[in-house]
């Protein structure tokens, strides 16, 4: 049984600590770029492909590739954003938050590298592998974001938060700088032209990245928080009921409330970019995998000063003008990409996407950090916050294929992004003109 005397005190502003849990970001980061955004994207859709038809047969349903794909997020989003008040709460009863980040970790990356015997004939196990490496990512996810109230002072949270996100960047982007060039020039590598290996191989090296380089992460990060005391069954429904609790204070809340119906709407939009950008470029355009691998790299470059740049714009102007800021060029992005038909108009859509992506995810993490009550319960706050992330993932993908299915074409799919986005810059005005 965990004591008191075992729990560790977490001293604010340590900075071993903080290099710590910002190579969490440096870490994870590369599922986000090499699985979610660009390389499986695209090889997915080349492999589900079959001429001019894109029906696939999933466990003997007939269904439109790309639709199957974005149910796939929805449903592995919808998994976690169910289970996390629970994981929330054995980790509050256990004071082990660090072990369930842990074990989330090592799912989402033992399933990331199993993607490497997917090859589009076998494709439940392509697209089970790939559910689940979302979901270890989105899991551990809930945990990670909960640390930050508790090893930052509220001044020092921007700072940091973008500084996560920069990392994240960064250390996504060299390795899809080396999985890049395996893919464009096989020969350097020894790999004949025209197989599918160095795509799978890159699988690989996102197991091998996340599990390696956390490892920093969770040797700095307390094995230790405070834990809680629950009486028997109430841990399997104490997150829930902490969950209402929340829900309760947040309804109170003027400045919480607008805050977070705004933030589910933004995320809706974001999200859904992040996941189909890539699918989008190799589908509905027909890019080569030469010209859209790079561009979504690109994004992640001019992705790192975004996220600088907003910090920046925050810290002068206020978090939520800032914030605004961001939605409103979403808004002109989404409008402009509805009428993109080439390349070039592809790679000016990505680099505004890139300046404000980072940006965005990274205020909206700081800007509700600092609206939280004095209280020592952050992972419950940062639970719902995080329900409300994983569902908005949920609406915002399964919408995305929705409309698809129904019209036929991933443009009008836009549309309803832009509206999402409209929505959210909305609330956030609310909140302005209460003077927050």
């Amino acid at each position: 049984m965990l004591q008191r005397k075992d729990v560790q005190v977490i001293q604010k502003g340590d900075r071993r600590v903080i290099r710590g849990w910002v190579m969490y970001d440096w870490a994870n980061s590369v599922y986000q770029l090499t699985i979610a955004s660009a390389i499986f994207p695209a090889y997915y859709n080349t492999v589900t492909r079959h001429g001019s038809d894109f029906t696939v047969s999933f466990f003997g349903v007939h269904v439109i590739n790309t639709v199957l794909y974005s149910w796939a997020i929805a449903a592995a989003y919808l998994f976690v954003a169910i289970g996390s008040p629970l994981f929330s709460s054995m980790a509050d009863y256990t004071g082990r938050r660090k072990a369930f980040m842990m074990a989330f970790t090592w799912i989402g990356a033992v399933a990331c590298g199993s993607l490497f015997f997917f090859n589009g004939h076998n494709i439940e196990f392509g697209i089970l592998a790939f559910t689940i490496g979302t979901i270890g990512y989105g899991g551990s996810i809930v945990f990670y974001n909960s640390f930050l109230p508790v090893i930052a002072d509220p001044v020092d949270q921007d700072k940091i938060s973008a500084r996560g996100y920069s990392m994240g960047y960064f250390g996504s982007v060299l390795l899809l700088i080396f999985n890049l060039t395996m893919i464009l020039k096989p020969g350097f590598f020894g790999i004949p032209e025209g197989s599918s290996l160095p795509a799978r191989i890159s699988f690989l090296t996102v197991f091998l990245w996340w599990t390696g380089f956390s490892r920093i992460t969770f040797s700095r990060l307390p094995k230790y928080t405070l834990r809680k005391r629950m009486q028997g069954a109430a841990v399997l429904t104490n997150g829930y009921k902490e969950l209402r609790m929340v829900f309760g204070q947040v309804r109170k809340s003027f400045r919480l409330r607008n805050f977070l119906i705004g933030f589910f709407f933004v995320m809706m939009g974001l999200l859904t970019v992040m996941f189909m950008a890539a699918i989008y470029g190799k589908k509905e355009l027909g890019l080569e995998d030469n010209i859209l691998i790079p561009t979504i790299l690109f994004i992640q470059l001019v992705g790192m000063f975004g996220s600088w740049l907003f910090a920046r714009l925050s810290g002068r102007f206020g978090n939520l003008k800032a914030f605004l800021a961001s939605l409103i060029l979403w808004i002109f992005i989404c409008i402009g990409a509805y009428f993109i038909k080439d390349a070039i108009g592809f790679i000016i859509a990505a680099f505004c996407i890139g300046i404000v992506m980072g940006g965005t995810q990274s205020l909206a993490r700081s800007t509700y950090s600092k609206m939280l009550p004095d209280t020592n319960d952050h992972t419950s706050f940062f639970s719902f916050y995080d329900v409300m992330e994983k569902l908005a993932t949920v609406a915002g993908t399964f919408s995305f294929g929705i409309i698809e299915a129904i019209t036929g074409s991933m443009r009008y799919s836009l549309l309803a992004i832009c509206i999402f986005f409209m929505t959210g810059a909305f609330f956030m005005l609310l909140l302005l003109r209460r003077g927050y």
